[in-house]
């Protein structure tokens, strides 16, 4: 069963929520503890921000 547009955005608010948080907290950890434990914390922050920039490409979703 496909998705409704509603369902498809409201996915899409959730990776990119998830997206953010991830780099808001490699960016703090980098700043707070060292900058070699924010590059660490920066590689889980690239992948939710490529599976939130894949979901809106595939679904057609302006950025």
């Amino acid at each position: 069963m496909s998705k409704t547009r509603r369902e498809v955005l409201d996915e899409s608010r959730t990776k990119g929520i998830v997206a953010g948080a991830a780099t808001a907290t490699s960016v703090a950890l980098g700043v707070a503890i060292a900058w070699p434990v924010g590059v660490v914390a920066a590689v889980p922050a690239a992948f939710f921000g490529w599976r939130w920039w894949k979901h809106r490409a595939e679904n057609g979703i302006k950025f």
